[in-house]
């Protein structure tokens, strides 16, 4: 199942393939965790939404379409609805988190992950930073501001549909990037 394409592992979850459903996780875990932190700020709604996004995987609760973009985008997007609804639903009960020191300390994972995340994470990086720089500006703004596509349009004062399409853009140009350097490839 390693080798599998996530087309055909997304479909075979659905059908509650327990095993396609492993490999998805472990495929997909780490970066879904980190992106909902990074939105979040907050390791405990982090982990609230990786355990929503795979919840709804399991049980088809939310569809994802190949003729419509790469799994690994709709992952992301799925991820980023999920951490805002997150973050609105804490704002209205505006209370103050508790704090274990516990949680504070940083968890060590294997050298081997570690280091491959380094390798993603940078390939990512190395990737955002090849864009041109309107397409990096709405990256920035819809992945990790969290803003929707209507308020970028807004505050960056362009068509809803222009917005649309550089995000549908940059991520194509991301993808190409990252495989063409031999980055994080979900082949």
């Amino acid at each position: 199942m390693k080798h599998t394409d996530d087309g055909t592992l997304y479909a075979l979850a659905a059908a509650k393939d327990r095993s396609a459903f492993e490999t998805l996780y472990d495929r997909y875990e780490k970066l879904i965790f980190s992106f909902a932190y990074r939105l979040t700020q907050d390791r405990e709604i982090a982990e609230e939404v990786v355990q929503d996004v795979f919840v709804k995987l399991w049980n088809g609760t939310t569809a994802y379409q190949e003729d419509k973009g790469s799994f690994s985008s709709w992952l992301l997007t799925v991820t980023r609805n999920k951490a805002i609804d997150e973050i609105r639903r804490l704002k209205r009960h505006d209370h103050e988190p508790m704090i274990e020191k516990d949680s504070l300390i940083e968890q060590p994972g294997s050298v081997e992950n570690t280091v491959e995340w380094g390798e993603q994470r940078n390939a990512i990086r190395s990737a955002v930073l090849e864009l041109k720089q309107d397409q990096q500006e709405i990256i920035e703004l819809f992945y990790f501001k969290g803003l929707s596509q209507q308020k970028i349009a807004d505050q960056c004062e362009l068509p809803l549909g222009t917005v649309k399409g550089r995000i549908r853009l940059a991520l194509k140009h991301l993808k190409g990037f990252i495989t063409q350097e031999g980055g994080y490839s979900n082949e």
